[in-house]
């Protein structure tokens, strides 16, 4: 074997482990491109995106569970927090309470 046919025949079998047919040079590899023409149909949707919370709510279940764990470290740091919501006037309240 000639020192000009070793390197063709490992870049041969390099190819032929790697799958050359599945993967044209510069290209995708085929179940991407496949992938990719299944959805041109879906064209102009934009990607799917969780809507957003509504702060309030958040807020409402944070003070719920401050109130549930019932300490005075989770009610101050739910008034910490939120302190111009109106839920930290009802934790302010019920800080009081436990003081008594």
């Amino acid at each position: 074997m000639t020192r000009r046919t070793l390197p063709a025949g490992l870049f041969g079998a390099l190819m032929a482990f790697t799958g050359l047919t599945h993967q044209p040079f510069g290209g995708l590899p085929v179940m991407v491109e496949k992938a990719k023409a299944d959805d041109s149909s879906k064209v102009g949707r934009a990607p799917s995106m969780p809507m957003a919370r509504d702060p309030a709510v958040a807020v409402a279940e944070e003070y719920e569970a401050a109130r549930r764990k019932g300490t005075r470290e989770a009610l101050e740091l739910f008034i910490a927090r939120h302190g111009d919501d109106p839920l930290a006037e009802q934790a302010r309240a019920e800080l009081k309470r436990l003081s008594r």
